[in-house]
């Protein structure tokens, strides 16, 4: 019997939300970790309720028998400061990186979420996503790209960890078109992707699949949201903020949206892929109950994984 050798973890979006704090503001850390691991999952992804330093993470995480998958870096490099040569922009990304890297390398941690903050309006509930930042011609995409092959081959170089950029509504990176670009001026052995098959259709991937397929050979870590694809054209067609679109139920857990996952998680399969899956799903939990979405994403990522791996 051949297996897929993935390991499904968890982002504790589910619980409680980093964008907007009010969203299972009053949940404890321990109960998301005791719910999460009693459901299976094998980790946890950060978030602002756990501990700051590498130690006391793996400590916490080790109480419930989980690991640290990853965790999101804020990452500033598509705007340097006014003045800033491009090398200086990097050298000041690696100084203000290095606790968090430190904190991810003390708990084996292979790959770090990259979000690009510069500019972004994900964070701002009363910003229609329409007003999202773009790069100005050609050459800022090409100096952007030199900077992220820069900043990646340092994380690998110290810190043995990839850098898995996280295409995201209301930033830099969102659409197809944008994944595609920045794949192409990037450095494969630097810059790796996220892929993030919620904010993949959201961003107008009609068909995640096909776009997964385009660029699985540099997927290093994966984000498993569906979408609630009435709500999400709805968002489009109405100019709501990303909040307004987490808010009132964007996404959700896989299997509980319109997203077929068997044909995406085949081609990761047959391509390799041996990280992790993480179930992220964004919404208010006093409207999603934590913990049955989050074993419904479970159950139907290991039902998958298992029927795969034979």
């Amino acid at each position: 019997m051949t297996t897929w050798n993935v390991r499904i973890g968890i982002n504790p979006l589910s619980w409680m939300n980093d964008d907007l704090p009010q969203l299972g503001g009053e949940t404890a850390l321990e109960t998301a970790l005791a719910e999460g691991a009693q459901i299976g999952y094998a980790g946890f992804e950060l978030g602002h309720k756990f501990p700051g330093d590498g130690p006391a993470l793996q400590a916490k995480l080790a109480e419930f028998g989980l690991v640290c998958v990853s965790g999101w870096y804020s990452g500033m490099l598509a705007e340097p400061a006014p003045g800033q040569s491009d090398a200086q922009a990097v050298a000041a990304e690696i100084e203000r990186c290095e606790a968090h890297m430190r904190k991810l390398q003390h708990n084996a941690v292979q790959v770090v979420v990259y979000g690009e903050c510069a500019a972004t309006i994900q964070g701002q509930i009363d910003t229609p996503l329409s007003r999202r930042p773009r790069f100005a011609d050609a050459a800022a995409w090409q100096r952007y790209a030199a900077r992220l092959n820069a900043f990646g081959a340092h994380l690998l170089a110290r810190y043995g960890i990839r850098l898995a950029y996280h295409h995201h509504m209301g930033a830099y990176v969102e659409s197809p078109a944008d994944i595609d670009q920045l794949m192409a001026l990037t450095d494969p052995q630097s810059v790796f992707l996220l892929f993030d098959t919620g904010h993949a259709f959201f961003g107008g991937a009609a068909d995640p699949v096909a776009l997964l397929r385009r660029h699985v050979a540099r997927v290093a870590h994966v984000h498993c949201k569906d979408v609630r694809a009435q709500i999400v054209a709805q968002a489009r067609s109405s100019g709501w903020s990303f909040l307004d679109a987490v808010v009132n139920g964007a996404f959700t857990v896989p299997g509980d949206g319109a997203l077929a996952w068997e044909p995406l998680l085949r081609v990761l399969r047959d391509a390799g892929y041996a990280g992790w899956l993480v179930v992220e799903a964004e919404q208010d939990p006093a409207v999603a109950p934590s913990q049955p979405y989050a074993r419904k994403g479970y159950d139907t990522l290991r039902a998958l994984v298992d029927q795969l791996g034979r």
